[in-house]
């Protein structure tokens, strides 16, 4: 048995994070992965081959529709498997460098499944190969997530696919059904629409993405459903029908939604099922998440969860400060200094991001609050690149000008963002008229912020 002063199980962003706050601290750190590659989810079927998917899917979108390639355009055509491979290259970098990464920082990378044996030791089961046993003093459990899967449907019929599953299509659907209109369905949405396929984007809820400022979501419905999509809300799943041409959707309120494939991504689970948590005093919800505390300790104080396997928001940067607050806790035995604004980022085709509060919670808590408005369609850059679709959107404190929220949507918004979360995040910049004052290069899209602020000052009595 070997010892260490801390088994990490994941090498996904969440024990990433873990692991590289701890080895640089000096700590004898082990991480387990049973993929046959480090990354977790991730990069191998997450975040990095659906985005480089959605990338490759935009740049044949745009090459089409260019008028300057209009003799060429005609006779450009790609399938869904080519676009597909677009990600290949992406995969391989990430797995190399993150690799280098663990061998610098002379981390010990156990491969295999692991499970607990008691609350201090971890087996580690591999294939063809004798088990590995793992003693630590402290445990991080950053084991990720997967597509959640309903009892009732059949994932092994080629025609009922996931999240994970549906990176893995050979064939370029004509048309798709997708249930869950969340943040994985919108984007997978956005991008069959504009691969040219047929989209029917179902959602249990009465608007898309509610979590989000009402403007922004409302703007994405729009030229979702402008590029082709339909969006049915406030459907229940009943059943399925898996033939071998096509699969038929049936739902509560009656309505048949017939395609060639049907995509599920209606919820996630945390991989919690096979750790034997029991064995270490540790326990999970029905949906496979553990709870933690603000130190991201389970009930069992030496042991540690981070990341998707803890429930909402579940994404990648945020589960990897998850994982280095974990770790530091560890460490010091000090709850460590989070950045107060964490931006969101979804990336349909225009793609979205914003950081503060909606105008929906600025009014529930009576905040004074106005708005900033910078359309993309207004702005040199936006004209030149043919990108005019979208908006910057600020909301400030109308006695103070304090900035309390930043909304975008539109190409590059998850980049335009950040300049608004350092603004915020700053005591002493934190005005509007910070915008206002800022000389920004010209012609670019961060201008918008100057755009938007002359607009929310114009709009003061």
């Amino acid at each position: 048995m070997e010892r260490f002063d801390i088994v990490v199980i994941g090498t996904g962003p969440a024990g990433e994070g873990a692991t590289m706050m701890a080895a640089k601290s000096h700590k004898r750190v082990a991480v387990v992965e049973r993929h046959f590659e480090v990354g977790g989810g991730c990069t191998h079927w997450g975040t990095i081959p659906s985005k480089a998917l959605r990338h490759a899917v935009k740049v044949f979108h745009d090459v089409r529709a260019n008028p300057l390639l209009r003799d060429y355009r005609r006779n450009l055509q790609l399938s869904y498997p080519q676009l597909l491979h677009a990600a290949d290259g992406v995969i391989a970098s990430q797995v190399a460098q993150r690799r280098r990464y663990y061998e610098r920082n002379k981390v010990t990378v156990l491969e295999g499944d692991a499970h607990f044996v008691d609350p201090h030791q971890v087996e580690v089961r591999r294939s063809g190969a004798p088990p590995l046993q793992a003693w630590a003093g402290h445990i991080v459990i950053a084991a990720g997530s997967r597509p959640y899967h309903p009892p009732e449907l059949d994932f092994s019929h080629p025609r009922i696919c996931d999240s994970d599953s549906i990176l893995r299509y050979g064939e370029t659907p004509f048309a798709i059904t997708i249930y869950g209109a969340g943040v994985i369905g919108c984007e997978y949405a956005s991008i069959f629409v504009n691969l040219g396929c047929k989209v029917t984007l179902v959602n249990t809820h009465d608007r898309l993405l509610s979590f989000l400022d009402d403007e922004i979501t409302e703007a994405l419905s729009y030229h979702l459903r402008e590029q082709g999509c339909i969006i049915r809300h406030n459907e229940a799943f009943d059943s399925v029908e898996a033939r071998e041409r096509d699969v038929v959707l049936n739902l509560k309120s009656g309505r048949k939604i017939k395609s060639d494939v049907l995509l599920w991504a209606n919820g996630r689970t945390g991989n919690t099922d096979t750790l034997d948590l029991d064995k270490a005093g540790v326990s999970a919800n029905a949906r496979g998440q553990i709870a933690v505390n603000e130190a991201f300790q389970t009930q069992v104080p030496h042991i540690y969860a981070a990341g998707d396997i803890t429930g909402p928001p579940a994404l990648a940067s945020v589960a990897y400060d998850q994982g280095r607050y974990a770790a530091e806790h560890i460490l010091t035995g000090k709850l460590a200094h989070r950045a107060a604004l964490a931006p969101t980022g979804i990336f349909t085709l225009p793609e979205i991001s914003s950081v503060g509060r909606t105008e929906r919670e600025l009014q529930e808590a009576k905040v004074p609050y106005d708005v900033g408005h910078a359309a993309f369609k207004s702005l040199a850059r936006a004209q030149m690149t043919g990108e005019i679709t979208g908006m910057l959107k600020i909301l400030f404190h109308s006695g103070t000008l304090q900035v309390l929220g930043v909304h975008c949507f539109g190409d590059r918004a998850s980049e335009i963002v950040h300049i608004g979360q350092t603004v915020m995040a700053s005591k002493d910049l934190n005005s509007l008229r910070y915008f206002i004052n800022t000389t920004f290069n010209y012609p670019t899209m961060a201008e918008a912020y100057r755009v938007a602020a002359h607009n929310g000052l114009n709009r003061l009595a």
